[in-house]
């Protein structure tokens, strides 16, 4: 279903052991296999595991909508699902170039319609260190502008850090990017409820489609790709 952005660890025992590693594109370029005897293999195999997947940040990405779906519809017929789609790719993009990269996964990987049990399902089968859906908003009255983001309105011992989050994020948006803030919100969307006792989790409203200028600026790619740099800045900055 993830078209192979799975990890895979694959080992078999016969004398010495062989071992095949298979990584997620960005988190190691390339499969490597060696023969070693079996308890020296092992080693070097947790080792290897530590040093890859002990140290990076695990981040669920969740493009919202996508297939028949298309989410809000704006100015000029630009569609929530593809411009989440473009930012979420363009983060995937710019955090394979880092000298670290985070351990960063998608909900979808293309114009897809996934459930949002499964989109959860993932998150919580990953133990991922954060979960972030994106959306961008839509209203009658085109006037209406600016960034919201969303926790669940469920407590748990992940409230008080989804909460703080938020608030970070949607302060960084304002200042860097000049989005008014809309503030931060409390609501029983499905893919927060479906997390709030597993992990700290958010969803982002990007700006109103049916605003000219809000609509304007983010189905244009220069600033798209500002908002995944801004929005991977801000995955790296979490402790």
């Amino acid at each position: 279903m993830f078209n192979g952005n799975w990890h895979q660890i694959i080992w078999k025992m016969e004398g010495p052991m062989l071992i095949t590693l298979k990584f997620r594109k960005g988190v190691m370029p390339k499969n490597f296999r060696f023969r070693l005897f079996p308890i020296l293999s092992f080693a070097i195999l947790l080792f290897e595991c530590h040093t890859i997947f002990g140290q990076q940040k695990v981040v669920v990405l969740d493009p919202g909508h996508g297939g028949k779906d298309s989410g809000a519809i704006g100015l000029n017929g630009i569609q929530e699902k593809d411009v989440v789609m473009r930012i979420a790719n363009a983060i995937l993009t710019l955090n394979d170039e880092l000298d670290i990269p985070l351990d960063i996964y998608l909900t979808r990987y293309s114009d897809t319609l996934i459930s949002l049990s499964d989109r959860t399902k993932l998150a919580k089968s990953l133990n991922v260190d954060l979960f972030v859906s994106l959306h961008c908003n839509h209203s009658d009255n085109s006037n209406s502008r600016g960034i919201e983001v969303f926790v669940a309105d469920m407590k748990s011992k992940y409230s008080f850090n989804s909460t703080w989050l938020a608030f970070q994020l949607q302060v960084a948006i304002n200042e860097k990017l000049g989005f008014e803030s809309r503030g931060v919100k409390f609501a029983n969307f499905q893919v927060l409820r479906e997390t709030v006792d597993y992990l700290p989790s958010v969803l982002l409203e990007l700006g109103f489609l049916s605003n000219e200028d809000e609509g304007g600026y983010i189905k244009r790619k220069e600033n798209q790709k500002k908002i995944s740099i801004l929005i991977l800045d801000y995955l790296k900055s979490i402790k």
